[in-house]
């Protein structure tokens, strides 16, 4: 990959990321160009995000009679690729958007790593808006624009082509990507699904799964396969498919009909841990989890005491709030701990610009922001007056939103705010769940309820995990009210016994694991 080093040595990580320009290992690209050419009669290639042309270079290795189609909109990479094959007379390159040209040509071959672009990071509501037009498909206004390069590209398929798609497997396991899913199988093109684990990061530099679909339009559309890949040397397993295609499937193969697209399709390739409980209820029952404040602008909100007395910013203006997660050092969150933050002149507190109007340092910090331009930031242009904060009543559990080692949940005894950092956990209480909220969090506290969670995070490369509130909402926990008055009395306890401990910085774990070992005992199958 001499070209791409060459390209990354001299172009700024700054300008690749704003393009999404992360490229493809050489051992991977040869698998997917290996899957389009087992192929036979192939006359067109089609590279929807060219880049600097690796799967170009692979085909052109053993094929050089391929007429091959290639797009891209950044004139950097352009201008390089367009050098580089300058010779190639086969070759044809357009510096155009994909999503919005080529639609009428078909291609026997297509093969893409698409760009790793959020919904606020390109023209959202215009290409979903031609995907519709063109599609007929309506996608959630999250959706990431990965999948829609995948959408056209299956749309751009001749009969007995193939196509290779390099993509982050969060749709696999994501709200939006129920949609995706569903026109994937209903295209009856979908054959494998090979997940890298997210112990191994496929790109550098970036901190996201990967998956490679293969997808055939061909006959053998009755089963789709999943297979998990944990290391490099698992690679084999992958070309030992294609060159057995298909008499070879992966590890687990499924008939198109047992697949529902709008479950996280995780439980098809990963052991799920609900399956070692029983009486389990969806989290949602007892609880809603809702994201932290989102300011649009934190550094501009955040306030310290020495900000407070700089703008002469007045305690009524000032919410006291958790800005960042590792303030948090305890599951138990006091006021005794918020006024340590205090001391030690932390951001605690957010600036509430809808009180005091008419206050002289009040209107001259709005001001300020709007001088600065942070009434154009993306949230913050959405909200009227822009200065206003959503409204998130402080919530008696806190949950963070991204971990390594475990769920971290926080008991908020001190009732103050929380940035989006944390999610804000509101238990339910009606007629039939009232909850014992010690209760509650002594089970949240326990390793059976992360195993629970667990089933339904997002992964990312380097171990890190992900929920989203709906991630929460939507996972099984155990229904503590089948407990016992004896057994549910006990477990108070000893969460008693071990938050005077934790108060203490000597935090015991026995309790909480006496209180896992009850639990097992009571719910497991």
């Amino acid at each position: 990959m001499i070209l791409e080093k060459e390209y990354i040595k001299n172009v700024s990580f700054a300008h690749r990321k704003k393009y999404a320009q992360f490229f493809t290992p050489e051992p991977i690209a040869q698998i997917m160009v290996d899957w389009l050419l087992k192929t036979n009669d192939i006359s067109s290639l089609l590279e929807p995000a060219f880049g600097l042309g690796i799967f170009t270079r692979k085909v052109l290795t053993q094929r050089n009679d391929i007429a091959i189609t290639g797009f891209d909109i950044d004139n950097i990479i352009f201008e390089t690729a367009k050098n580089n094959y300058q010779n190639h007379l086969n070759l044809d390159l357009h510096l155009e958007d994909y999503l919005f040209n080529d639609w009428n040509n078909k291609y026997d071959t297509i093969v893409c790593n698409p760009p790793y672009l959020k919904f606020h990071d390109y023209e959202n509501k215009k290409t979903l808006t031609e995907i519709k037009k063109r599609l007929n498909i309506q996608l959630s206004g999250f959706t990431n624009i990965y999948t829609l390069f995948l959408l056209k590209s299956i749309y751009q398929l001749k009969d007995k082509g193939r196509i290779a798609y390099l993509i982050p497997s969060e749709f696999l396991n994501s709200d939006y990507g129920k949609y995706v899913k569903d026109y994937l199988l209903k295209s009856n093109l979908l054959r494998h699904i090979f997940i890298f684990d997210f112990r191994e990061n496929i790109f550098d530099n970036v901190l996201t799964t990967s998956a490679i679909l293969l997808l055939a339009k061909d006959k053998n559309y009755s089963e789709v396969s999943f297979s998990t890949i944990t290391n490099s040397k698992e690679l084999d397993n992958i070309s030992k498919i294609i060159q057995n295609y298909p008499n070879i499937t992966g590890q687990i193969s499924l008939k198109k009909e047992e697949i529902n697209p709008n479950i996280k399709w995780r439980v098809y390739y990963q052991k799920q841990k609900s399956k070692n409980y029983k009486n389990l209820i969806p989290f949602k029952n007892i609880a809603k989890v809702v994201r932290g404040i989102a300011t649009g602008a934190n550094e501009y909100f955040s306030f310290n005491q020495e900000k407070a007395t700089k703008y002469n910013i007045d305690k009524s203006n000032l919410l006291p709030c958790i800005i960042r997660s590792k303030d948090i050092k305890n599951p138990f969150f006091t006021n005794k701990n918020f006024s340590t933050l205090k001391v030690n002149n932390a951001d605690i507190f957010l600036f509430n610009g809808m009180k005091n109007l008419n206050n002289e340092a009040v209107i001259s910090y709005i001001k300020l922001g709007e001088k600065r331009e942070i009434n154009k930031k993306y949230l913050t242009s959405k909200r009227n007056p822009w200065y206003s904060l959503e409204n998130r009543p402080p919530s008696p559990i806190w949950v963070g939103v991204f971990n390594r080692s475990g769920l971290k949940f926080v008991r908020n005894e001190a009732g103050i705010y929380n940035l989006t950092t944390f999610h804000c956990i509101y238990p339910v209480n009606g007629l039939f769940n009232e909850l014992n909220i010690d209760l509650l969090f002594a089970y949240l506290l326990t390793d059976v309820a992360q195993q629970l969670f667990d089933d339904n995070r997002r992964e990312y490369g380097d171990g890190l995990k992900k929920f989203e509130p709906n991630d929460l909402n939507n996972a099984l926990m155990l229904d503590l009210s089948k407990l016992d008055e004896i057994l549910e009395k006990k477990i108070i306890d000893l969460f008693k016994i071990y938050r005077k401990s934790a108060l203490e910085n000597k935090a015991n774990d026995n309790y909480i694991i006496e209180i896992n070992e009850i639990l097992i005992k009571e719910y497991k199958v």
